[in-house]
């Protein structure tokens, strides 16, 4: 199944494009299914199509599906005082009723991941087109699966579940209750579920389309989706130049902003695949506007982003690790090993990965960005390293 991801600055228009692009497919006979996050329903209001928690039928071919964020953390926060009974009275805690609980920050990005994953499983869509939330709060949600696996695997590691039969005697010598046998359970569900969410983001055939008014507000908002998208390893197919005015025909627009379009529009041709979308001047609604929008199509996803390690040991002494990062400046950049493990921050954004294994018995012997590339020297450490015979 082919995902395509589609974010932008706040008020850029991305819920439009994300409708037109799942009705173009759709109208190509393509089963498709568009999903939402927005609490209000900006895609039912674009579609002509009301849109809820349940999935809908939209046009041919084309399901429009709302996921209600409140009811899945009600049910997620029933069933964990269910499973927490015990702890809970241990506690005396009063047990929440459903009708009392209200979604938390981060519920509907949950709710939205989790609608992605299930989309993907039920093999009954060629494609899946997501409107996301504006850009950085896109980010944070894509980096969500990888960075919670990661705080799961530290608090409760999956091999401490072989020692179980140890606990209560561990217990009886440290003093303390330990982790009941639920509380692991439930961490190993949460990470294959976490798992099956990000196979899904990381697939090949999943790429981030951006949206964007050609403009000085919307080059920085791409300049620095760009750099969070490259950081995190995810592709971008097109830069989608929303509401573009024209030079010609009978609307009169500013000439300064016709000439701040230009200059923004031949900016992103030297570092993206561009493509404009005129304005209509007003808001598209219905299926005719959408018709009317001509969005870029599904095309096959480009390639992988590859973090290669240049083996450079039998001319320099080093390998090379090559993390691309285009649009990186070098004052906001910083790198900090830890253990086997590499801390890397560009601007706002910092991502924890896991070294390659040749690279983790070496030692950092140095860094250069050049290119929108970042190369990261490591050198062979004589006590981890095989030694020739």
């Amino acid at each position: 199944m082919r995902t395509i991801l589609i974010t932008g600055p706040g008020g850029s228009g991305r819920t439009t494009v994300a409708a037109a692009t799942a009705l173009r497919a759709a109208g190509a006979g393509t089963r498709t299914l568009v999903l939402s996050a927005d609490r209000t329903d900006a895609l039912g209001a674009v579609l002509g199509t009301p849109t809820g928690p349940d999935p809908v039928r939209a046009a041919p071919g084309l399901t429009a599906w709302r996921p209600d964020a409140a009811a899945r953390f009600r049910d997620d926060l029933t069933a964990f005082q269910d499973r927490a009974t015990g702890f809970l009275d241990l506690l005396g805690a009063a047990r929440l009723d459903p009708e009392e609980v209200t979604p938390l920050p981060g519920a509907e990005e949950l709710s939205v991941l989790r609608a992605l994953r299930d989309a993907a499983l039920s093999e009954r869509y060629d494609l899946l087109v997501v409107d996301l939330p504006p850009a950085p709060r896109a980010l944070d949600l894509l980096a969500l699966p990888e960075e919670l696996r990661r705080y799961l695997r530290r608090l409760l590691p999956p091999e401490r579940q072989a020692a179980r039969a140890l606990r209560p005697v561990l217990g009886r010598l440290a003093g303390v209750p330990m982790p009941a046998e639920w509380l692991y359970e439930t961490a190993a569900r949460w990470d294959v579920e976490l798992a099956a969410v990000e196979a899904v983001v990381r697939d090949r055939a999943t790429t981030v389309r951006l949206v964007a008014e050609p403009g000085p507000a919307g080059a920085d908002a791409v300049h620095t989706a760009a750099l969070g998208l490259a950081l995190r390893g995810l592709r971008t197919d097109v830069l989608v130049a929303n509401r573009v005015l024209s030079e010609t025909g009978p609307e009169t627009w500013p000439a300064g902003l016709l000439a701040q379009q230009r200059k923004a529009l031949a900016d992103w041709r030297q570092s993206y695949d561009v493509h404009p979308v005129a304005h209509l001047g007003r808001d598209p609604r219905g299926a005719d506007d959408l018709a009317a929008l001509a969005v870029p199509g599904v095309d096959t996803a480009p390639g992988p982003v590859e973090w290669p390690v240049t083996d450079r040991i039998a001319e320099d002494g080093v390998l090379v690790w090559h993390i691309p990062l285009p649009g990186a400046i070098r004052d906001e950049l910083d790198l900090v090993r830890r253990g086997d493990e590499l801390v890397v921050t560009v601007g706002r954004f910092r991502r924890i990965v896991p070294l390659p294994s040749a690279l983790r018995r070496c030692t950092v012997a140095g860094a250069a960005l050049r290119d929108g590339a970042l190369r990261i020297r490591f050198a062979p450490d004589p006590e981890l390293w095989p030694r020739e015979r």
